[in-house]
């Protein structure tokens, strides 16, 4: 009988605390939404089932849990405090990246760069509410909507931070169908919806060749720090557009980005371990992300407003909102209230322009605050 009194106490029944149950909650919705909504579900499903795994109560000691030197969990997780899962996502990103749109229009560079406001409004408020200048440096890069830099950012800066960023910055890329279009319709007329871009011209392969040397020498000039995430990016198109390694492209757009994202989603969910992850700092970071997100949004479109002042052929400034690194989600969305507007009106091609720089923006303010902080 004392032995089987010392084993139930040992169970997660017994063991279980409602900080455990709220997170599981949690958990739950995120699986039900990547699978009944689709909402993300690449990054929500492995996010949700993490959460659910890193919040069934154990036994402390026993070598289980993510936080727990030498468990399982710990050694996974070691991907993510070092930021080798987001560098490798990066690299997959670039593998399946189509600069064509943006090297044919290259002024919509500028709404890709105007979007990342989000990031230092949200850095200054952050510092306002008590926050420390690694932490609000952390939280602010959510405003950038890119879920691999927030973390690669954080785990440099802030690592007690990495579960509530993450989990916000993939909370709010998973809800962008819901977050960005009332903001879209909020700050356009239907006139400016239906303003329909020129036709793309067509990028010859020289300049998809020379766009990644470029790029990487003129943003990690600016910015070094940003090497181990823009490093594989590059590197990553340039394997896609070389045409002469068609094997190892094809493998860092499918298997070597499939296999970190599992890894990086699950991992960063199962770090939400209730007692370390329910705090008011957590609160904060996901009241700060959406104005975080809200604000690149807004100062996306608003910046297309007034490129239009000068402009005689006019942006449509739905793009603006596509200047959040989220992609596609964010370009699908403006593509999709641009057809709302005008069912003839075909967005895709230049948000995704926007989108793709907005991935560079991101990673480069991330160099640039890690940088600031480390000096």
């Amino acid at each position: 009988m004392e032995l089987l009194l010392q084993f139930l106490s040992n169970t997660g029944y017994y063991l279980v605390d409602y900080r455990n149950l709220i997170m599981i909650c949690v958990g739950s919705v995120f699986v039900y939404l990547a699978i009944s909504k689709q909402y993300e579900p690449l990054l929500l499903l492995p996010i949700g089932f993490g959460v659910l795994v890193g919040n069934i109560p154990f036994f402390k000691g026993f070598g289980i849990g993510i936080y727990e030197p030498n468990s399982v969990l710990h050694y996974l997780y070691f991907g993510v405090t070092t930021g080798v899962y987001p560098s490798i996502v990066f690299l997959g990103l670039g593998a399946m990246t189509d600069f064509s749109s943006l090297l044919a229009m290259p002024r919509l560079m500028l709404l890709g760069a105007a979007a990342q406001m989000g990031i230092y409004t949200t850095l200054l408020s952050a510092l306002a509410l008590g926050f420390t200048a690694p932490e609000a440096s952390s939280i602010g890069i959510i405003g950038g909507a890119d879920g691999p830099t927030s973390i690669f950012l954080t785990a440099k800066l802030a690592p007690h931070l990495i579960g509530p960023i993450a989990i916000a910055a993939y909370s709010y890329m998973a809800l962008i169908p819901i977050i960005q279009p009332p903001i879209m319709r909020l700050l356009t007329t239907k006139e400016e919806r239906c303003i329909h871009m020129p036709e793309i011209r067509q990028v010859s392969r020289i300049e998809r060749l020379l766009f990644p040397v470029a790029g990487l020498i003129l943003c990690c000039f600016l910015a070094s720090a940003s090497i181990p995430l823009l490093g594989p990016f590059f590197f990553g198109n340039l394997l896609k557009e070389s045409g002469v390694v068609d094997r190892l492209a094809n493998t860092a757009r499918t298997a070597i980005i499939d296999t970190a994202t599992i890894f990086l989603g699950f991992t960063v969910g199962a770090s939400t371990q209730a007692d370390v992850f329910l705090t008011p700092k957590s609160i904060g970071i996901f009241f700060l992300g959406a104005v975080a997100f809200s604000i690149a949004t807004a100062s996306g479109v608003l910046f297309a407003k007034i490129m239009n002042l000068f402009l005689k052929q006019k942006i449509n400034p739905l793009l603006g909102a596509a200047g959040v690194s989220a992609v596609p989600g964010s370009a699908r969305e403006v593509h999709l209230v641009g057809l709302k507007a005008d069912p003839s009106n075909y967005l895709l091609m230049h948000a995704m322009a926007c989108n793709s720089s907005g991935v560079i923006g991101s990673a480069v303010c991330a160099g640039i605050l890690w940088s600031f902080n480390v000096v």
